[in-house]
């Protein structure tokens, strides 16, 4: 009897010491992902606030050719356009900043739902960026071109679509028992990535162009 409690003793400790390895390399792959993961954000928000300062560079570079170029004087004659180029010019100035604090916020929000830490002062900073970027938008949105209002527009709603989508994911994580509550998790994770890493950063791209286009015509 005492050679058979001792065997299984033996066995049961390597198995817990085998599922403790286990556990071990699964969390040790978790976090060299999740590293990764943060690194490739990070490297893809500074490709387009690198785009954005290029795009305000060559907006000044224009605006001062022009003026001290043999075409002043016809930007002289026609005040109306010059007028109107420097509204729209301004609306852009307005609200590209709190775009791009939307989504250096909800992105700073993402990556900490994903990771389990602590995001209940980020959550509230990304509601607010969106709640100001909406806000701006309304009272630049005369001044803007009209493709340039719908990307703006596409673009803050998707990221509050994400911000709702990780609220939600947060909130079915307390309830981590349910196998259905599981399930739906994954779908929420889903869908606040894609909607994040996917399409916002496309309309990001799409909205910078589009303002170069119409800046730099």
């Amino acid at each position: 009897m005492d050679m058979d409690y001792l065997f299984d003793f033996l066995a049961t400790t390597q198995l817990t010491f085998f599922i403790a390895i286990a556990a071990l390399v699964v969390a040790i792959f978790a976090l060299f992902s999740a590293s990764a993961a943060r690194r490739a954000a990070a490297e893809q928000s500074d490709t387009v606030k690198q785009r954005v300062d290029s795009l305000w560079h060559d907006m000044d570079e224009i605006r001062v050719s022009q003026f001290n170029g043999p075409d002043s004087t016809e930007a002289g004659r026609n005040p109306i356009a010059s007028e109107q180029f420097s509204a729209e010019k301004a609306a852009y100035e307005a609200i590209w900043p709190l775009v791009w604090l939307l989504h250096d916020k909800l992105g700073m929000f993402l990556r900490s739902v994903e990771s389990d830490e602590p995001a209940g002062e980020l959550r509230l900073e990304a509601r607010k960026a969106a709640l100001d970027a909406r806000s701006t938008l309304n009272r630049v949105r005369p001044f803007c071109h009209d493709d340039i209002d719908v990307l703006i527009t596409q673009l803050i709603d998707n990221q509050i679509k994400a911000h709702l989508a990780a609220c939600h994911f947060m909130d079915l994580r307390k309830d981590s028992l349910s196998s259905n509550t599981s399930h739906e998790r994954e779908v929420q994770k889903e869908k606040f990535h894609t909607l994040y890493e996917g399409q916002s950063r496309e309309l990001m791209n799409q909205l910078v162009g589009a303002i170069r286009r119409r800046m730099l015509r």
